[in-house]
């Protein structure tokens, strides 16, 4: 049998993990500075990086390329517009509406490690894909070391990369053998 310590905050700890939980939701997203009334919306996004470059897609559906706009500006990435409900005809009686409008704002901080200038935007089917090319001076680089090798050794390589990059496997592995 093994003996668990007491923890008095454990249940305090619990509670405020399930508030915290509860707020992080899309819940939150309605309470901006328009709030609920004029049914303010946030188009969704999802953000990834490869060796090259981040990319940055936003979810627009219904929307035309006249409205919404992009901006970089003091390397932070603005995307703002607005989505308009369109009563096609005044004889149509909505029962529902859960298709949510108005106008929004999302900006996104950009890292040290990519270039503003060299920055791309497709908007196809309801999608926008933003493109931001990494500068060439943060990119993992490999470094040939000259001169004779020991006795028996090969010729080793060893992998600059920028300040606070994790090192590669071949990295680790070339460390090991070292």
């Amino acid at each position: 049998m093994s003996i668990t310590r007491y923890d008095p905050f454990r249940d305090l700890k619990t509670l405020q993990d399930e508030v915290n939980r509860l707020f992080s939701t899309n819940f939150s997203r309605g309470f901006g500075d328009e709030g609920i009334a004029r049914g303010a919306w946030t188009p969704n996004v999802d953000i990834f990086e490869n060796k090259d470059e981040i990319v940055l897609e936003a979810e627009l559906p219904g929307m035309n390329r006249e409205d919404f706009e992009l901006t970089i500006e003091n390397n932070v990435l603005t995307l703002r517009g607005e989505r308009r409900f369109e009563k096609k005809d005044e004889a149509d009686n909505y029962h529902r509406v859960e298709r949510a409008y108005g106008s929004f704002t999302r900006s996104f901080t950009l890292p040290q490690t990519v270039s503003p200038e060299n920055a791309t935007a497709e908007y196809k089917n309801g999608v926008l894909r933003v493109v931001l090319r990494k500068r060439e001076e943060v990119k993992a680089r490999r470094i040939e070391i000259k001169g004779e090798p020991a006795e028996g050794q090969t010729p080793q390589t060893i992998e600059a990369r920028a300040e606070g990059q994790k090192p590669s496997a071949q990295g680790q592995a070339n460390k090991a053998n070292a």
